[in-house]
């Protein structure tokens, strides 16, 4: 292995920082869909809502797991950059590696719901091919 600097974590920050973003948007516009989904389903309760309602419960808990993962591997970045500062290198390079296997994880949880994102597409879709 190469010899760990305060650079190597740092890098990271932006990285991960854009991630974390990407993330919120993605929860804020999720909350925004609970609040439609909501109305849509007091007003019009349909097996299609249902649907939609459960999918989108499953999708804001894995938004909840890649945040938190993506905050802890975050944390880990800094808390790497304070342990090579004292002079810890070989702990902070098993602590840098931890938050590079969060990120992964993070990134993981990211595509998965994905999938899920899509399947909810895919409702809207059926439901619109259906005869008028």
């Amino acid at each position: 292995m190469e010899e760990l600097t305060l650079t190597t974590p740092a890098l990271l920050f932006s990285a991960v920082s854009l991630i974390l973003l990407a993330y919120t948007n993605r929860f804020l516009s999720y909350a925004q869909l609970v609040r439609t989904l909501k109305e849509q389903h007091l007003q019009h309760p349909s097996k299609v809502t249902r649907a939609q309602i459960d999918n989108l419960r499953r999708r804001l808990h894995l938004t909840r797991t890649m945040q938190a993962l993506g905050v802890s591997s975050l944390f880990l970045c800094v808390v790497t950059m304070f342990l090579i500062y004292v002079g810890w290198i070989l702990l902070s390079a098993y602590v840098f590696g931890a938050a590079l296997l969060l990120l992964i994880a993070s990134l993981g949880v990211s595509l998965w719901e994905i999938q899920i994102s899509v399947r909810a597409l895919d409702i809207h879709l059926k439901d619109m091919e259906k005869p008028v």
